[in-house]
Parts: C-alpha cells; structure tokens; sequence
C-alpha cells in the first residue's frame, strides 16, 4: 500500500493496518492506502478487518490538513466521506478492530462498516466536530443518521458526547468490547463466520438494507462540495 497502511493477506481474510503518528491521523495517504488495500481485498473476495495501533484506532483527521485552509479541509472531507461511502456499499464484510479511541473520522468509520469490536479500557468514543469549532459536515450528519437512533444522533452530532467503550456500544458505535489481548483473535473469529456468508446474496442485501442511506450519503456529499469547511481551534 503505502508507508501509512499496511496489508496482511490470510486465507480468508485480509487485516489492513492504518499506522500514522501519534493520533493515528486520517491523512490524504491514509485514504489513498485504504482504497488501494479495498481494491486488492475485493479482487480477492476476502473479508475486510481494519484495525489500528495500541491504544487508537485513529483520532480523525489530519488536523494540519484542515487548519491550512477551508479548501484543503474541504479536499479531506470529501475523501473521507466517498471513503466511508464505499465502505457502506462494499461487497465484502468489513470489520473494524478498533484499539481504542476512535474520534471524529475514526469514529465515522466505526460506523461505516459491518461489525465494531472495540477493547476495554480507559478510552474516548465519538463525534468532537462541534467542539473543536467545525458544523458538522451534511455527509458527516448523513452516515450518523445511517447508524444511530435519534437520541444517540443528537447527543452524539449536535452535543459532541464522547463515550467510552460500554457505553459506545449503546450509542451504536461498537457492537462488542473484549479485552484488549483479545481484539485481533475476535476479529479474525467473526471474519471467519462472515467468511461463511453467501458473498453474491451478502452484496446485494447490504444494498438493498442501505440504499436509503447510501443516495442520502451521496446527496450530502454534493451538498458539501458547495460549502465552506473549517475548524475554529
């Protein structure tokens, strides 16, 4: 891929690795990576983890990208939410092993896949946009709406609530937590039940469940394209 995701392919199954500094930045390169791994994955009718580092699955976006400039930010953002788009719309399951905290971006991609294992421990979950300054972006709102109910889409959008990993699992942004010793062997035990799954009838009903959402996403994301992103920090 490249310096900043990795790719380890087994026989059922594929673990692509985001590995970006201290927060585990969603970057330009992490997006490129990840869509150049989910190229060779779906060639290879494998089911997708995606995991991070000790500690974090990825703190978001590369906050130097979107403090240059709102063109810039904007750029990002795009990437981002076409990223999450294919992710809800791959034919392949795909699964997040999530670290530990996953904020903004990282969050957003926790709901953008198929099945959330996240580690116990001490960590923050969820949408900061609105405290750090930035409106949440119309796609941002379109892929929480997607996977949250209504209580946990205004706390979590409007009042930027963090959780942590129990509680995240209320909020619908995890679906299990298990210690941290045990993320990646959970992870490659339900790739291998997904792995049993009938790939042409796993594609197709995913389609069919998230066609609403999916022109929703793809809506938003033209919306976005009209309008100024910044972050005031």
């Amino acid at each position: 891929m490249n310096e900043f995701v990795s790719y380890l392919s087994d026989e059922n199954y594929v673990i692509i690795g985001i590995n970006n500094g201290k927060v585990n930045a969603i970057s330009n390169e992490v997006i490129d990576g990840i869509h150049q791994a989910l190229n060779i994955a779906e060639k290879d009718d494998k089911v997708v983890i995606l995991t991070g580092l000790s500690g974090i699955f990825s703190g978001g976006f590369d906050l130097k990208v979107m403090t240059k400039s709102s063109e810039f930010a904007k750029e990002l953002v795009t990437k981002g939410s076409k990223l999450s788009y294919r992710m809800l719309s791959f034919p392949k399951p795909i699964i997040v092993a999530c670290n530990g905290h996953a904020i903004a971006k990282g969050a957003f991609l926790l709901l953008s896949v198929d099945y959330r294992i996240g580690v116990e421990g001490d960590f923050k979950i969820g949408l900061n946009e609105v405290m750090i300054g930035m409106t949440m972006h119309h796609a941002g709102i379109a892929i929480a709406k997607a996977r949250l109910s209504e209580v946990y889409l205004n706390r979590s959008v409007n009042n930027a609530e963090i959780y942590n990993p129990k509680d995240a699992i209320k909020a619908g942004f995890l679906d299990v937590i298990v210690p941290e010793s045990e993320l990646l062997s959970t992870a490659i035990k339900v790739a291998t039940m997904f792995g049993k799954l009938n790939s042409k009838a796993h594609a197709e009903t995913k389609l069919r469940v998230r066609k609403h959402h999916l022109e929703s996403l793809e809506n938003a994301i033209e919306l976005d394209l009209n309008e100024q992103i910044s972050i005031n920090i």
